[in-house]
């Protein structure tokens, strides 16, 4: 069986070691000479909520030879039109390409690589890329235990190929197969949609947003517009972390002050991560933003399902990108006129 990991960044560095130490061997591919380089010569370095070094091995993609069985994308989804061609010479009819990318990249990744070849799963933990060959676990630990995967097929197919992958990835942390794939990556968009756009939008961490009350009101209007979404698309959500996150779903304004208690509750253990959009953002590189909250501000207006405060986050990141620069908090004054439209049903304290 060989098995190989695209994208060694702060979760592909994460993933890789604990797959190793697993006792699976995987090769790791990155694009970053430096990274490969540290990766080979130190190892695979894990801190923050654990504290961990394993030796692997790791190549540029130029490297890659023979043909792989299992394939897990960890790349940017910015970065697919260029990686997945020179993958397909690498892949047998029959082997497996898993992306755990952000947003709802399945379709895409099968485009290139074929429909029979392509599952997809949702990562449960955060994590940040220190420096070449090293990655800090943001979230906690317990939560990489209990929920770091859930994978799926793209039409819900449970086939043998999944308990395959679920047994790497457990070399992670829990990881559940599900039925429900576009349940589970909706799912997630609103996941990273929240927490993760409002990070890179005011450029701060999750535990800043958490703290700030304007901030958490703009972050539940988002939520309700990708519950809106992924409905007007057929998809109900599916529980993640335990927690059933159509709780979120907003009849109005004055629901707002009831969600804040399991907001907390699921996005507390990961209060020092910052999102990856925003660790791109502070390197000077593109971004995710159009395959997260972008996601839902096209799928909206496909559907006829208004997205403003989507849309407002998108302008800020894309603004930010295009600088080649970092937002801060004060940006946060940019949801206002937003927040006296749509919160004006109920007297929120800001």
């Amino acid at each position: 069986m060989r098995a190989a990991i695209i994208g060694i960044g702060s979760l592909g560095t994460i993933i890789g070691a604990l797959i190793t130490k697993g006792g699976k061997p995987i090769d790791l591919f990155d694009s970053y000479k430096d990274n490969v380089d540290a990766l080979n010569r130190f190892g695979a370095t894990i801190t923050g909520a654990l504290d961990l070094n394993v030796p692997v091995t790791a190549y540029t993609p130029d490297q890659m030879t023979g043909e792989y069985d299992l394939v897990f994308l960890l790349t940017k989804q910015t970065n697919n039109h260029s990686v997945l061609p020179q993958l397909l010479p690498h892949l047998r009819c029959d082997s497996v390409v898993c992306t755990l990318q952000n947003g709802v990249p399945e379709d895409s990744v099968a485009s290139i690589v074929g429909r029979g070849r392509t599952v997809g799963g949702a990562v449960g933990f955060g994590a940040t890329w220190l420096r070449p060959g090293v990655s800090s676990l943001t979230s906690s630990y317990a939560t990489v235990e209990k929920f770091a995967f859930e994978i799926g097929e793209i039409d819900g197919v449970l086939r043998p190929r999944l308990k395959t992958v679920q047994e790497y990835l457990e070399c992670v942390g829990a990881t559940e197969i599900r039925d429900n794939l576009m349940g589970i990556k909706f799912t997630k968009v609103l996941m990273n949609s929240t927490f993760s756009g409002m990070s890179a939008a005011l450029g701060c961490t999750f535990g800043d947003v958490l703290a700030n009350p304007k901030a958490m009101t703009c972050l539940a209007f988002v939520a309700n517009e990708c519950i809106a979404v992924a409905h007007a698309r057929g998809v109900g959500l599916v529980e993640m972390q335990g927690e059933d996150l159509e709780f979120f779903e907003l009849k109005s304004a004055a629901d707002i002050p009831s969600k804040m208690t399991l907001y907390r509750k699921i996005w507390g253990p990961h209060a020092k991560l910052k999102a990856s959009m925003l660790q791109d953002l502070e390197k000077g590189r593109e971004c995710e933003i159009n395959y997260i909250n972008g996601v839902i501000c096209q799928q909206g207006r496909a559907c006829g399902i208004p997205t403003p405060f989507n849309d407002r986050i998108v302008e800020l990141v894309t603004e930010a990108q295009t600088r080649r620069g970092v937002n801060d908090f004060s940006y946060l004054s940019r949801f206002d006129g937003l927040l006296e439209k749509y919160a004006k049903e109920h007297t929120l304290a800001f």
